[in-house]
């Protein structure tokens, strides 16, 4: 036996040794660190701004809770837009959405005036955004804020941008129960929120 073959062998177990104590110490790191990369990974999916003055807000669809339709209402009770435009599609037990969330805001207090329901048949952020983007053309609005839930904002954000760049649009997060003030992991939903919002996330960042 060559007198080079121990020493290969030695070489290999140190090797195997290093790898394994770098492995344990990037698993041990992870664990520690577990909650800023869990909520890292939320904030991905986030992108709030401030509001400012606009010419009207939008309320997306797809919020049963109300926190939508509730912010949108806090903000034009604030000053910030005269007009809400309020999406959501036709068909829930015989009724718009829309007409549900407006309803929703004024039991709640909020001014019936200030409403304009945008009754829509699709259920996609996309196709959302191409019906509302033509009624904001057809008001004349130049600027406007768009409220979603939390880790809806920066996709409903890129649709929107991406059909009316010549628009000032500023993205503002409504807050959502499920999403725990970025502490997604905690519950079942809100594992699944993440989850189904990311790969939505993918898929149209690469035109799925």
């Amino acid at each position: 036996m060559s007198a080079k073959a121990p020493a290969a062998r030695v070489r290999q177990k140190t090797i195997r040794k290093i790898l394994l104590v770098a492995l344990v110490a990037v698993l041990a790191g992870g664990w520690v660190l577990r909650e800023s990369i869990l909520r890292g990974l939320g904030q991905a999916l986030v992108r709030s701004e401030a509001p400012q003055k606009a010419d009207a807000i939008v309320v997306l669809g797809g919020d049963w809770r109300g926190s939508r339709i509730l912010k949108a209402a806090e903000l034009a009770r604030e000053g910030y837009a005269p007009r809400v435009l309020v999406s959501g599609v036709r068909g829930m037990y015989g009724n718009s959405e829309a007409d549900l969330a407006i309803e929703f805001a004024v039991r709640h207090g909020a001014p019936r005036e200030i409403f304009t329901a945008a009754r829509g048949d699709v259920v996609s952020t996309a196709g959302e955004a191409e019906e509302d983007v033509g009624i904001l053309r057809r008001m004349g609005v130049h600027s406007y804020l768009l409220v979603t839930s939390d880790y809806h904002t920066r996709r409903a954000g890129r649709n929107f941008a991406r059909l009316a760049p010549e628009m000032e649009m500023r993205t503002v997060a409504s807050g959502d129960p499920v999403w725990n003030g970025g502490e997604w992991w905690r519950t079942r939903e809100g594992r699944k929120t993440w989850l189904l919002e990311m790969s939505k996330t993918v898929a149209d960042t690469f035109g799925m």
